[in-house]
């Protein structure tokens, strides 16, 4: 079995794009989440084409700087925490992005733990 073929299957939509913004991979949950706009045929395309102002220019920002970004989205009744981060080669240099978009329940516990 393939190491990471979990990834595949991941409940959370999984998108991977290099230092320029070319979209190296999507999750079936990803591709089903874009499927209106491409879906895995995304794949291969820049993911900069995807986004209009101003969430372009911050995209294009956060590829040139490496720095992440987190929040969350409400749509069509469901709550998403989006977590996009910089993800590094096996060299330790910068390589691109990954956007993790988790489903989120309405109220969620925080436990609080120790200092």
């Amino acid at each position: 079995m393939d190491t990471f073929e979990w990834v595949k299957k991941f409940p959370g939509a999984i998108t991977v794009c290099d230092s320029s913004g070319m979209i190296l991979f999507m999750n079936e949950k990803a591709a089903e989440t874009f499927r209106s706009d491409g879906g895995e045929r995304l794949v291969g395309q820049n993911v900069l084409d995807c986004h209009p102002e101003p969430a372009r220019s911050r995209l294009q920002g956060m590829l040139a700087t490496g720095q992440a970004n987190v929040y969350m989205i409400e749509k069509r009744g469901k709550r998403k925490m989006i977590y996009q981060t910089p993800w590094y080669d096996a060299n330790g240099q910068y390589a691109g992005f990954v956007e993790l978009s988790l489903e989120i329940p309405r109220e969620m516990p925080l436990f609080q733990r120790g200092e």
